[in-house]
């Protein structure tokens, strides 16, 4: 069996910005009592404590868990307390580019939405995120705007010329996720790797966005065995069989 276990956040895990329900924090308190696990989501170190830290139910477990907000561009060990072991951050300039670049980019592709709940474009410090919606949208509004990502990838294609020294990835259900060039899933798992001293080979990796261009995607070209899931129905059963191989 392997010796790590690596999540995306939303839409594997959990709904889009949504809390673990019961059974997946059952289950991912049963996983951390087994085996080493880590998240990996264009999320920021807020949801993480949100959505993950509150649902693990013995510090003990936290010491098998690794966190790494904002694709990968940041790494959050747990200690006596949690700890971050680094931030790929962006200067002012590049942060300036990368806010006109995406207003271009909407305008351009026509597809500036008529509502929005909450902020469009947010600074995560080492990422910037664009949620077409707003990041406070419903769920229901969020899932059903763009399932087949077509809208996505069209801001996506203009974003790639506008800022083509950068890394432009899709992410949960409306979002685009902005770092530096390289620094992405590919390279979160590589830092595992090196923190951890987990080999690549050891890993296995579960994610919604396994497709090119989706903010996934980069894991499985690292290297990693990687799964494929719909939502956090179908990784709760992945998470059930690697229990049971455990056992």
């Amino acid at each position: 069996m392997k010796a790590l276990v690596v999540f995306d956040l939303d839409g594997t895990l959990a709904q889009s910005k949504s809390s673990l329900d019961a059974e997946m924090a059952t289950l991912l308190n049963q996983l951390l009592s087994h085996i080493k696990v880590a998240v990996i989501s264009g999320g920021d170190w807020p949801q993480f404590q949100k959505q993950v830290i509150s649902h693990i139910s013995c510090y003990n477990r936290l010491k098998n868990l690794s966190l790494l907000p904002t694709c990968g561009t940041q790494f959050f060990k747990y200690e006596t307390s949690w700890k971050q072991l680094y931030a790929e951050y962006f200067s002012p300039d590049q942060k300036e580019k990368i806010v006109n670049s995406l207003k271009k980019a909407i305008e351009q592709s026509d597809l500036k939405a008529e509502k929005v709940w909450g902020e469009v474009i947010e600074d995560r410090g080492s990422q910037i995120t664009f949620s077409a919606l707003g990041q406070e949208a419903p769920l229901e509004e969020k899932v059903r705007w763009d399932p087949d990502f077509k809208k996505r990838k069209k801001v996506k294609a203009i974003l790639d010329t506008l800022i083509p020294e950068l890394s432009v990835r899709i992410g949960g259900s409306t979002s685009i996720d902005i770092a530096k060039q390289g620094i992405d899933k590919a390279y979160g798992i590589r830092k595992l790797r090196d923190i951890l001293g987990i080999p690549i080979q050891e890993m296995i990796f579960v994610g919604d966005a396994l497709f090119p261009g989706g903010n996934d995607y980069p894991a499985e070209q690292a290297g990693v065995i990687s799964i494929r899931v719909r939502d956090p129905h179908e990784t709760k059963r992945v998470i059930e069989t690697i229990i049971a191989c455990l056992g």
